[in-house]
């Protein structure tokens, strides 16, 4: 509940926000973290919109693409008006963005997605958010598109920050470069604070039970490896190890013409950081995703709490392991998201102007 003072607006206790490219739900988790309130959220893949409604059912969520919802709908179903919701954030789709789409930045890229980010831009000045989170790829940060973002933020009398950040410095056990823009209409914008140190795959899922037998379906997922994969899984040293061990009768064909891609059947150090959680991390022909110590790829459970999802996040096993560890590869890690979700939204409460019209 608002209190009102002429023309003003006290911030109420609780922050409101809204989460744009939900997904299944990894900067909602985020936000939650942060002492948020998440009341709406906007997700287009139908499987995505049942694990996030699973996970959040309190959250009104709209189950369609961003071109097809309006900020006045939103504040409509929402109770609000324009200028009063506290945050919003949102992670436009970045396939199109990405470096092995684009051949390490040489290629152009073309794909219709990648305009979504000015559907953001649309929402942004609709709703007038005290706050806004952009998070993508590196690739974004000297893009056109958001050039043309920041711009329409400083027109809208926001001030803003960018800047490339590895998740690994903020309190999540994985190596992940990404692109962050914070903004806010009242008072200057500062980042969350570093980690006092790096957490560990061994911090993450080194008190795990075995996998297979644990009574956790997500982490009991069986693997259908053939003899031969089996093996080569078998002759990669553990805690760290790497193809390179190999003896030639194990090798692939295509490792021994190309020495590219050198972390696919690697395995996890125990003490590290593990690497970033794809949406391949359950193949180990896609990178270095073996467990430290057991013959096996990580879990579905092991990646999500790679991700820093909570142990009791919910992914329906009956969506296969493909699906599932294609959401839990393109999810925000929630640890990452709290950071900087708190320091956003530190400031103390304080009297607003009213917006014209509003």
């Amino acid at each position: 509940m608002h209190m009102k003072l002429g023309n003003a607006t006290i911030l109420p206790a609780i922050p409101r926000a809204v989460d744009c490219f939900a997904g299944c739900g990894g900067m909602t988790a985020g936000f939650k973290k942060a002492g948020v309130s998440v009341v709406g959220a906007i997700e287009i893949d139908s499987d995505a919109c049942d694990v996030y409604a699973l996970n959040h059912p309190d959250v009104h969520l709209w189950r369609k693409g961003i071109q097809d919802v309006t900020a006045e709908d939103m504040l409509e179903k929402l109770g609000l008006r324009q200028g009063e919701l506290e945050l919003l954030g949102g992670c436009p789709p970045c396939q199109g963005f990405s470096s092995l789409r684009t051949r390490n930045g040489g290629r152009r890229v073309r794909d219709k997605r990648n305009d979504l980010i000015f559907d953001f831009q649309r929402l942004v000045i609709g709703l007038m958010p005290k706050a806004v989170m952009l998070e993508n790829v590196p690739a974004l940060f000297t893009n056109r598109r958001l050039v043309a973002f920041k711009k329409a933020l400083k027109e809208c009398g926001y001030a803003f920050e960018a800047k490339v950040l590895n998740v690994a410095d903020y309190g999540v056990p994985q190596r992940r470069w990404r692109l962050v823009v914070l903004a806010r209409r009242c008072g200057g914008v500062s980042f969350g604070d570093k980690a006092a140190h790096r957490f560990t795959v061994r911090d993450a899922i080194g008190n795990l039970p075995p996998a297979g037998a644990s009574g956790d379906a997500l982490h009991d997922l069986k693997e259908n490896r053939t003899a031969l994969t089996q093996q080569r899984i078998a002759a990669i040293p553990l805690n760290g190890g790497s193809r390179s061990a190999l003896p030639e009768a194990l090798q692939l064909k295509c490792h021994r013409k190309s020495d590219g891609f050198k972390d696919v059947y690697g395995r996890m150090s125990w003490d590290r950081p593990a690497p970033t959680i794809t949406t391949g991390c359950f193949n180990p022909s896609k990178g270095r995703f073996l467990h430290p110590k057991e013959n096996r790829a990580i879990t579905m459970r092991e990646a999500s709490l790679l991700q820093t999802f909570p142990r009791n996040y919910r992914f329906p096993v009956g969506l296969g392991k493909v699906r599932i560890a294609a959401m839990i590869g393109n999810a925000l890690p929630p640890e990452f998201i709290r950071c900087h979700a708190e320091q956003l939204l530190a400031s103390p409460v304080r009297y607003e102007p009213s917006l014209k019209g509003a």
